[in-house]
């Protein structure tokens, strides 16, 4: 039996501390997962940076015009702050993995603003670190 290969292979999953790009704005916030309080990726510790993001966590850090200026509000003095406002839930997510029946956003995953936006994942999050058994 073959397996059939997914565009999430090789991806990592995204943790809170990571940041997200609008392809419209300038700025890249962290994430805010408001979905739980409870699966962490890599952090045996529980430390709240690695919790994994879900479909559901649409909110980002800081809040107001997280992604700066953006392109599509031009004025003669520059841009407008961008007015964030999602289009549903996050796009091309993992549903081999989930959280509390909630799939998890990976590198690939993205989601549209009704703005006109498209956000995708700058920074998944995750580092990797020795430990002592390396």
């Amino acid at each position: 039996m073959s397996q059939q290969s997914s565009p999430h292979d090789g991806k990592y999953f995204v943790v809170r501390k990571g940041k997200a790009q609008c392809n419209q704005g300038d700025q890249f916030p962290q994430y805010k997962v408001t979905s739980h309080q409870k699966h962490f990726w890599n952090d045996s510790d529980g430390n709240a940076d690695f919790l994994g993001v879900t479909e559901d966590d649409l909110q980002f850090n800081p809040s107001g015009p997280s992604f700066g200026k953006s392109k599509l509000k031009p004025t003669s003095g520059g841009y407008l702050p961008c007015s964030y406002a999602p289009a549903g839930k996050w796009q091309k997510t993992y549903d081999k993995v989930t959280i509390m029946g909630k799939k998890i956003v990976t590198e690939f995953s993205e989601l549209q603003c009704v703005i006109g936006g498209k956000i995708t994942i700058k920074d998944h999050g995750q580092r990797g670190e020795m430990s002592k058994q390396n």
